[in-house]
């Protein structure tokens, strides 16, 4: 069961002016004409203009990486166990030199070489790959 509700003893009744004449003429059903005062337009307030802080290197940096950041593509490909361990290699040579890398920013560093080869050495490239039954592998037993 709910408990009664209560009233905000702090808000005026409507019926209840402070001008007592008005309060006796209400109680006999006269008609009473009170002097209302009209509302005070409140004062505009000014704001003073705050100084406006540059945002921290790395909150800028993080804005501005996540604006220009590229909609990236999930692909899977198959390669010979032997392209796959230069990778493993080729991810070496880079830590020995002080840069750690990841296998698909070895296969998009490959492909910015591709494309900046002529048409020649691009066509070379692919001539020496050998065929590569596409799929997933058999499952080992």
């Amino acid at each position: 069961m709910k408990p009664p509700a209560t009233r905000n003893k702090s808000v005026k009744r409507a019926d209840v002016c402070p001008n007592e004449r008005a309060n006796e003429a209400v109680a006999d059903g006269k008609p009473v004409q009170t002097a209302q005062t009209p509302p005070v337009a409140a004062k505009p307030q000014t704001r003073k203009a705050l100084p406006v802080e540059a945002p921290s290197a790395h909150a800028a940096r993080h804005h501005k990486d996540h604006v220009k950041q590229e909609k990236v593509v999930r692909d899977t490909f198959t390669m010979p166990r032997e392209d796959y361990e230069q990778l493993a290699v080729l991810k070496q040579r880079c830590l020995d030199a002080g840069l750690a890398v990841k296998k698909s920013e070895l296969v998009r560093a490959g492909l910015l070489l591709l494309a900046s080869a002529s048409t020649k050495h691009l066509l070379g490239a692919v001539k020496a790959l050998e065929p590569v039954k596409t799929g997933r592998p058999p499952k080992s037993k």
